[in-house]
């Protein structure tokens, strides 16, 4: 266990951990096998510990994702039903909604998309939307406003490994790089 037990991949520290459930990670590692935690799934596990710890589910989702790291069953960034997702985020130098229009307009992703196709799930305009990509991944675009400026997060979903988000997470920010460019 070794490093990983005082400060976990994710990089929650002991302190961090011992401040928020009254336990640190070795504690927590010992109290999951010893109830048989690595049979469980996630959902398993997180109401183990809201049940009979009775800790916060915030918590609970946070110690379980670092049990199923530390014991090998899931990989960093890998989500319960075994896929992965990445995330980029860019700020840019225009409003909301001028970025909003940028990002959901069809005609004007194919000038920064590069390549990749996009398909419009939902939108709640000027906040986010949500597109199905030509990959196979999902695509959810946060847009949060900063004064004259937009932080613009993505969210890639559904991808098969973590050398797969790896790559999404590369070609993302190349594509946010692009979708600034083309608002100036």
């Amino acid at each position: 266990m070794g490093e990983s037990t005082a400060r976990r991949r994710d990089g929650m520290s002991d302190q961090a951990l011992i401040e928020g459930t009254g336990a640190d990670w070795r504690t927590w590692l010992a109290l999951l096998d010893e109830r048989g935690a690595a049979d469980l799934d996630h959902a398993a596990i997180a109401r183990l510990l809201v049940g009979e710890f009775e800790i916060d589910g915030w918590w609970a989702q946070s110690i379980t994702v670092g049990y199923e790291q530390e014991r090998g069953l899931r990989e960093p960034g890998q989500r319960p039903d075994g896929t992965f997702s990445a995330s980029a985020s860019k700020t840019v130098a225009a409003p909301i909604g001028a970025a909003f229009e940028h990002l959901a307009d069809p005609e004007r992703q194919a000038a920064w998309a590069g390549g990749l196709e996009l398909s419009q799930r939902s939108a709640s305009p000027p906040k986010s939307v949500r597109f199905d990509a030509g990959d196979g991944s999902q695509v959810y675009a946060n847009l949060t406003a900063k004064g004259d400026r937009t932080i613009v997060g993505i969210e890639i979903a559904k991808l098969a490994s973590a050398e797969a988000a790896a790559a999404a997470k590369a070609a993302w920010k190349e594509r946010l790089g692009r979708f600034a460019e083309g608002l100036g």
